[in-house]
């Protein structure tokens, strides 16, 4: 039988390689001229929209036998830049996340070049050392004084991860016997609470029947009357309520619950307090903001997506639990090849089982480097200016025809509103007149699209019985009052005929 000859094809792994280090020039290059600064110019498109069988043709899919060209993977590189949108675009408002840190991204590159897998100190010893330093910080931040915590592939599995603590504290024979012999558990959430609630009692068994809603005020924000009413129901049905999840800063209001109150109900009925906090705890850096996030240390976790508000790079969501000790105690299984107790360190520093995770990501280094870089400071500053620029936004809409907020503040940076086109202005605001401002984010944002100038979402909230209005989510550090002024200007433009 024939020997093949590979030796070609496998050339282009050393980076000592005077090719491969050409290319990666020619990369870095690339992306600083094409991707990093056309994004935070307001004069280039938030996106050049092509539909999903276009895009397809246009990035060029098929893989052959063969490899294409170094200059081809340049060329492609090009059209992937060409078939994103641009978060770090200052008119970018569609999602809880903006532009990357320049600090963050530098550790963002520096973990891809390092690829170290975080479970021990073996493999990661600077990554494992980081991520203890940086949860003692964060943990002083949240008011844990021997708290520890994890990252996360996002804040679902965060808030995934708190179900399953809570689960296993109620019952920590769970861990060998299952929940096959053990009393009905229930978690609660508020209406306006993230829906990966719903999600993690799928995952774990527990079914979303048993996920009970506790009703919100109408600026979003959970009742506690009605969450200790609904807490004596479950117990009045031999239902064990195992968790509550509050929220600091929900997905579309922006609401953060009255978290003295509902620490008050949970401790008085020994539930597990969560705090959804992935999209407002980065107030908790600011001394004038924090007060939004008070009671948040009688909690007994903390989801916390730091990029989002914060900055850092995609994904970076901490998970903080107020016990040290306690993630081990409900994950650990020592597995023999990874956590030997006989090295010749501490073995207390492998810290891979924590998490229900083997192999892990390091998600802490773009986290340090930009927050070193950037020192508490300027991290508090740039909140804060999110939270001004938001202010001025929403006195903006207040003074200008045709437009209507959805609540008379906000107690974050989500701006809610309506656009009345002039069509619809001074007519009576019947069921079918409002079934018509339903229609009227849905057509602007189509023509935001194709137009590419900006990027606003829209949604409705049935929980309160209300049609689609648009959300401006304000965090870019590069934004100023003018791309405010240019969110109430293009939305006059497009949606005068609407």
């Amino acid at each position: 039988m024939a020997e093949y000859d590979n030796s070609n094809r496998l050339k282009g792994y050393s980076y000592a390689e005077p090719e491969i280090q050409q290319f990666v020039k020619d990369f870095s290059k690339l992306i600083l001229d094409e991707a990093l600064i056309p994004q935070t110019d307001p004069n280039t498109k938030v996106l050049n929209f092509r539909q999903p069988l276009d895009l397809q043709k246009f990035l060029d899919l098929e893989i052959y036998e063969e490899p294409v060209p170094r200059e081809k993977l340049l060329e492609l590189g090009r059209k992937v830049i060409d078939g994103s949108i641009v978060p770090g675009h200052p008119r970018f408002f569609n999602q809880l996340y903006t532009g990357v840190d320049p600090y963050s991204l530098f550790g963002a590159w520096l973990t891809e070049v390092l690829n170290c897998n975080v479970h021990t100190y073996e493999v990661s010893p600077a990554m494992v050392t980081l991520e203890n330093y940086i949860f003692k910080k964060i943990s002083s931040l949240i008011g844990y004084p021997n708290g520890e915590g994890i990252f996360c592939p996002g804040s679902s599995f965060s808030n995934l991860i708190a179900i399953h603590l809570a689960r296993f504290r109620n019952n920590p024979t769970l861990k060998e016997k299952g929940m096959f012999s053990c009393e009905p558990m229930v978690i609660l959430k508020s209406e306006d609470a993230h829906y990966s609630v719903e999600k993690g009692a799928n995952f774990l068994g527990f079914g979303t029947d048993n996920v009970v809603k506790v009703k919100s005020d109408d600026r979003g924000r959970v009742i506690p009357e009605d969450l200790e009413n609904k807490i004596q129901q479950c117990k009045q049905k031999k239902c064990a309520p195992i968790m509550f999840m509050a929220s600091c800063g929900t997905t579309v209001l922006g609401s953060f619950d009255d978290l003295e109150a509902v620490a008050d109900i949970c401790q008085r009925y020994n539930v597990w307090m969560h705090v959804d906090a992935a999209w407002g705890g980065g107030v908790m850096l600011s001394d004038k903001l924090k007060y939004l996030t008070k009671g948040i240390e009688r909690s007994d976790s903390v989801a916390w997506n730091i990029h989002k508000m914060s900055g850092a790079g995609i994904q970076c969501s901490a998970f903080v639990v107020k016990e040290k000790g306690f993630l081990e105690k409900c994950n650990a299984y020592r597995a023999e090849y990874l956590f030997q107790p006989d090295k010749i360190y501490d073995t207390s520093f492998d810290i891979g089982d924590r998490t229900i995770q083997c192999g892990r990501k390091n998600d802490v280094l773009k986290l340090w480097l930009m927050w070193k870089g950037r020192g508490d400071k300027a991290m508090a500053a740039r909140i804060e200016k999110a939270f001004e620029l938001a202010a001025y936004l929403t006195e903006k809409l207040k003074s200008t025809e045709g437009f209507r907020l959805v609540l008379p503040e906000f107690q974050c940076t989500n701006i809610s509103f309506w656009y009345i086109p002039p069509r619809l202005r001074g007519k009576k605001e019947t069921t079918e007149w409002w079934e018509e401002v339903g229609k009227v984010a849905p057509a602007i944002k189509g023509r935001m699209m194709l137009k590419g100038s900006i990027m606003i979402s829209y949604q409705p909230l049935s929980s309160k019985g209300l049609v689609n209005f648009f959300r401006v989510i304000v965090a870019n550090p590069v934004c100023e009052k003018s791309d405010m002024d240019f969110i109430v200007d293009e939305i006059l433009n497009l949606g005068q005929d609407v």
